[in-house]
């Protein structure tokens, strides 16, 4: 096939996707006043959630599925190219001050390699191969779970991610945002959050990239209670590496368990900075060997060791 059958293919593929429709009614944007465009922009922005509602028993069942996986030692690992990438490198980087996992726990993968993160890598998107070889890398496991991420759905990197990784009996997720995708059909989950088309024609940073974005803070999070790193709503496996995070940590153990400030510093202390053993140091009144103690038997959640403790 000539290159110039394969631009004609490529253009009606792209014509035939939700992301990338024209929308006639914008076409004088530019013409408008920028309050005007900001209220255009603001309003876009706000049926995002609403697509995201129509799709959550999917990604519920993406997040139990994620869960299972991680808790017999797996790794969460996304996997796309441009901003979807990019998406995903975020959420991973952010999962070991939040969360205390180990840098190695949850990955992010875009196409083209760390430099893609600043910089456009041309045809890295294009490369089933280069996603085999991306992962091939992780010495992926039948263990762990990658999630395909791509707007159109349609990226041969996030396909090529799926395919493969399901080949190896990994968890598969492919997280698009137009309907009937290649990609929701390659992954045992298939999440698809159709926005309808952009602001900006084929912008997909825009509602697209705030739906995927959205959709990767549940799936992370929600994966990271489901694993008991949250006791109710505080960050009990926070990692307390900056002033910021220290005086945090301090916080989040008065709140759960009303202490004063000198139990908590003496709890932290014996915790070796530990939130959520210092927690189970105060409510469970034990010392810190057995708080570290009881939290291994109870696979870390801090409910659970504290149901021992008392």
């Amino acid at each position: 096939m000539t290159s110039a059958s394969n631009a004609r293919d490529l253009r009606a593929e792209l014509d035939s996707l939700t992301t990338e429709a024209f929308r006639p009614e914008l076409a004088d944007i530019d013409r408008l006043p920028t309050l005007d465009i900001a209220r255009l922009m603001n309003g876009e922005d706000t049926a995002v959630p609403a697509a995201v509602g129509q799709r959550l028993p999917e990604i519920a069942a993406a997040i139990d599925a994620i869960a299972d996986r991680m808790a017999q030692g797996g790794r969460l690992i996304y996997a796309g190219a441009g901003t979807a990438g990019r998406l995903g490198v975020l959420d991973a980087s952010e999962c070991p001050p939040t969360f205390n996992t180990h840098p190695s726990q949850v990955l992010g993968l875009i196409a083209g390699g760390p430099e893609a993160m600043v910089t456009s890598i041309e045809g890295a998107e294009d490369s089933k191969d280069l996603a085999r070889a991306d992962l091939d890398a992780l010495a992926l496991t039948a263990a762990d779970t990658v999630v395909g991420i791509s707007a159109s759905g349609r990226t041969p990197y996030a396909i090529g991610a799926v395919e493969h990784a399901r080949a190896q009996g990994a968890l598969t997720i492919g997280l698009s945002c137009n309907p009937d995708s290649a990609l929701a059909a390659a992954a045992e989950h298939g999440i698809e959050i159709v926005v309808g088309p952009e602001l900006l024609t084929g912008s997909t940073r825009l509602k697209a990239g705030t739906a995927q974005k959205l959709v990767l803070n549940m799936l992370s999070t929600i994966t990271m209670i489901r694993l008991g790193k949250t006791y109710g709503n505080l960050m009990v496996d926070v990692r307390a590496s900056n002033d910021k995070l220290r005086a945090r940590s301090r916080r989040i153990v008065a709140l759960a368990t009303g202490a004063d400030d000198a139990d908590i510093e003496r709890a932290l202390t014996e915790a070796d900075g530990e939130v959520k053993t210092a927690i189970l140091i105060l409510l469970g009144d034990v010392d810190g060997a057995t708080a570290a103690r009881l939290l291994e038997e109870a696979g870390g959640h801090l409910r659970a060791a504290l149901a021992a403790a008392t």
